[in-house]
């Protein structure tokens, strides 16, 4: 049963793609969500980096705006994520991989005066 779901996913996918891409007024719709979407996860980097250099955070933070994508390195050690993760419910992978759609402009500031934190802590 599982081998026939895998090697023959459904085809509904496939085909909203098909009516989203063949008809001009839903690519646009589409193409103006992606634009928001992706200004959205571009603000949030720009506003995180400020916020965490204003703190006076050591260490360079330019990683976070010259990255691309929905994710963001931190650069932070695997000690300062669990520490993010015990003390401050802050979650993000052990590389310090952090999604950028979790930062939003209600919790920026707790973000990076998190991440302030655990980089003064854990700082050698």
């Amino acid at each position: 049963i599982i081998r026939a779901m895998y090697s023959n996913p459904p085809a509904h996918g496939a085909r909203i793609v098909d009516t989203v891409l063949s008809n001009p007024e839903l690519y646009q719709e589409w193409r103006e969500c992606i634009k928001i979407m992706s200004s959205r996860i571009i603000d949030m980097r720009s506003g995180l980096r400020k916020r965490i250099e204003d703190l006076g955070t050591p260490g360079s933070w330019s990683h976070i705006t010259t990255q691309i994508g929905m994710f963001s390195y931190t650069g932070l050690t695997e000690e300062m994520c669990l520490f993010l993760q015990k003390e401050k419910s802050l979650y993000m992978l052990k590389s310090g991989r952090i999604s950028m759609c979790g930062v939003t402009p209600g919790n920026i500031d707790y973000v990076a005066k998190a991440i302030n934190e655990a980089v003064i802590k854990f700082q050698q």
